[in-house]
């Protein structure tokens, strides 16, 4: 059964990465998938791809740092599928730390948290209205493990632990309205941010309790429960999808009673 047989579904940063794995996993299973994302050609590419495999996608050049772009990208998937049903907040930035703390320019710190929080919140102020007149919206975002515990990352971490604080906030403003909002915290995953970086991925693997760092079909899959009907009593969680990296210690473990 195609659980989202009929659906409008937008979503941003889906050129690439967790984003195109997701519109692929919506896609196949029945949406109408808006890919968008600041690189136009490279959403184009996303979704001709689709295209190829027989599932309906178009592409849209959004900006999620411009309120403008973020309206005219919802208006335009609201007039290309009659509806929209889903959307899922893929869009980030993250730079990394300089080596001391107090040398860190305040426009990185502004740029990181604009496009990844207040990106999204751009994003669910522009869609909800039309995720009400669904009568089955949701909105699903893509936090990380960065925003519960110390994985470095400054700017990235507290923005992503703001879109968990949105995530409960905006559930429960938006339950009453029949609007479901959800968030999937992933930790390591193989995408093109791990370019050139296969020792190092390698060596992250290790402290995994399931061996292995996650792909971005790990992450869509996790993102397609969420906003299907499998989960219409859920509303207001953050998922882990971690391979275990919370929930245990490995280094602990390894530090008293090395691991075979």
């Amino acid at each position: 059964m195609k659980r989202f047989e009929g659906y409008g579904v937008l979503i941003t940063g889906a050129a690439r990465g967790i984003g195109a794995a997701t519109a692929r996993r919506l896609g196949a299973e029945g949406a109408r998938v808006l890919v968008t994302d600041l690189d136009l050609d490279a959403a184009e590419k996303t979704a001709a791809d689709l295209r190829e495999r027989g599932l309906t996608a178009e592409a849209y050049g959004c900006d999620v740092g411009d309120r403008s772009s973020v309206e005219a990208a919802v208006a335009y998937a609201v007039d290309a599928f009659g509806s929209l049903d889903v959307l899922v907040n893929s869009a980030a930035r993250c730079t990394p730390d300089v080596p001391l703390f107090e040398d860190g320019p305040d426009e990185v710190w502004e740029r990181d948290l604009d496009l990844t929080l207040t990106g999204a919140y751009r994003c669910c102020r522009a869609a909800l209205p039309h995720l009400v007149a669904s009568g089955r919206g949701a909105i699903v975002t893509i936090g990380s493990v960065n925003g519960i515990q110390d994985f470095g990352n400054h700017a990235y971490s507290a923005a992503k632990a703001g879109l968990m604080s949105l995530t409960r906030t905006l559930a429960g403003h938006a339950a009453p309205r029949g609007v479901r909002v959800n968030l999937v915290a992933p930790g390591t995953v193989r995408t093109s941010a791990w370019e050139g970086r296969a020792a190092e991925l390698d060596s992250v693997a290790r402290v995994y309790p399931l061996g292995r760092v996650g792909e971005p079909e790990d992450i869509a899959a996790a993102v397609a429960f969420l906003a299907s009907r499998d989960a219409a009593w859920i509303t207001g969680t953050t998922l882990c999808v971690d391979g275990g990296l919370l929930a245990v210690n490995t280094a602990f473990h390894e530090a008293i009673r090395p691991l075979p």
